[in-house]
């Protein structure tokens, strides 16, 4: 019992990091309607300058989200406005190549940079955790990652609901011509929505890079991920994405507990498998 109440832990925690590893995709889906299969490189390109930084710095991977937050924003929105804006009237298929080809180039540059060796960004916090009973615990470093999660996500909600830019960005969303019509500038407002969404990235590639190994190759394996999570919530549904993040994390950890390891990454996607034929929509999503 005990084994089940520590897999359930672990699960939720996880879905925390789940949830902002696929909260930036969700958010540019929703408002720009394009597909980044560069989001899990920006996100290992963002655990690769904290890992610089803390070479440099000689500093803990928390504080270098300082520095890696707001690099990663102007990444994106260089991104946007000098790449993607300018090939978002040509139809879907250009905006989808142009992120493929960032993937195959953050890829090769991070392999060129850092080899394909595997990298950390070392804490002593991976070592602790909070006893609950004698076979209970909760680790520190996953609890740290869920919470900021979290946090990220209610502060990203408030932004879009409180603030002038935040429902700019949700009018052009809803209708871009309205937008307009009311003196939205809508490509700034995307290049500004890229900043943020890369500014979601920074943190989970900090909060990923803590956890697990990374390499320069990574990246694909986390858009995989954040792709999961994005279409079992609910595209561009913020909410959504927390508790798809929750719910697939929780697929993972308790199904490889109780049918065994190998079968957690396929427990995983069933999940998303079943979600696509039955909800293609996601939990939260509009039909």
């Amino acid at each position: 019992m005990d084994a089940i109440i520590q897999a359930i832990i672990q699960g939720i925690l996880l879905g925390g990091l789940y949830a902002v590893l696929g909260i930036g995709m969700s958010l540019i889906f929703g408002i720009v309607k394009i597909t980044n299969l560069a989001h899990g490189d920006f996100i290992i390109l963002a655990a690769f300058i904290s890992y610089i930084f803390m070479g440099v710095l000689g500093c803990n991977p928390f504080l270098t989200l300082i520095l890696v937050i707001p690099i990663m924003f102007v990444v994106g929105y260089v991104v946007q406005n000098t790449m993607l804006n300018k090939v978002l009237s040509r139809g879907d298929e250009p905006p989808l190549l142009v992120t493929f080809g960032l993937s195959i180039i953050i890829q090769n540059l991070l392999l060129y940079i850092f080899t394909a060796n595997a990298h950390k960004l070392q804490t002593p916090l991976l070592l602790k955790a909070i006893p609950i009973t004698e076979d209970v615990r909760i680790p520190v470093m996953y609890l740290i990652a869920c919470i900021v999660s979290i946090f990220v996500i209610l502060a990203l909600a408030f932004y879009m609901k409180n603030t002038y830019q935040g429902r700019a960005i949700k009018a052009a969303s809803d209708d871009i011509e309205a937008a307009r019509l009311m003196g939205v500038n809508v490509k700034s407002i995307y290049g500004i929505a890229m900043g943020i969404a890369m500014m979601t990235a920074a943190v989970a590639g900090v909060m990923l890079g803590t956890l697990f190994n990374f390499y320069s190759y990574s990246g694909g394996t986390y858009l995989i991920v954040a792709f999961a999570v994005v279409v079992i919530g609910g595209i561009g549904n913020l909410y959504g994405t927390l508790f798809a993040g929750f719910v697939f994390g929780l697929a993972q950890i308790v199904g490889a507990q109780i049918l065994g390891a190998e079968w957690q990454q396929l427990i995983g996607y069933a999940v998303l498998l079943i979600m696509l034929i039955f909800r293609p929509q996601g939990l939260f999503g509009n039909k």
